[in-house]
């Protein structure tokens, strides 16, 4: 495997067990706190960062077959694109703050960005 496959497969692991974590600390730890709004927001969150971190996996793996910059950009914007949406509306479930739902699309829209990218660096081949 190439080095950046590591690098990104190690962080795609490291992604997966804070979705783990997080999933865990919203059902057990977070549900005598949570109303039915932050609970459905907690969950979105939690599944946002599940299906891009399997998306992350999957880029790695590419990455390991047809190198590229452009792909390699895409893992990032996937990468940052969900934290950021993710955290946010962590952070909205628990405050209940609504202007952090302005934070969210900046995070969905880097997620957009990352996989025209993975497409863009596929579609040469």
């Amino acid at each position: 495997m190439t080095d950046i496959t590591i690098k990104y497969l190690k962080i795609a692991s490291l992604m997966m067990a804070f979705g783990i974590a997080i999933g865990a600390f919203g059902a057990h730890g977070l549900s005598a706190y949570l109303d039915q709004y932050g609970n459905t927001i907690f969950n979105k969150g939690t599944s946002y960062w599940f299906y891009n971190t399997a998306g992350l996996f999957a880029i790695a793996f590419i990455l390991n077959f047809y190198e590229s910059s452009k792909i390699q950009k895409g893992f990032l914007f996937v990468l940052f694109g969900t934290l950021i949406f993710s955290i946010s509306l962590f952070i909205l479930a628990i405050t209940h703050i609504k202007m952090l739902g302005a934070i969210t699309p900046i995070g969905g829209t880097a997620m957009i960005i990352g996989w025209i990218l993975v497409f863009l660096g596929l579609k040469k081949k």
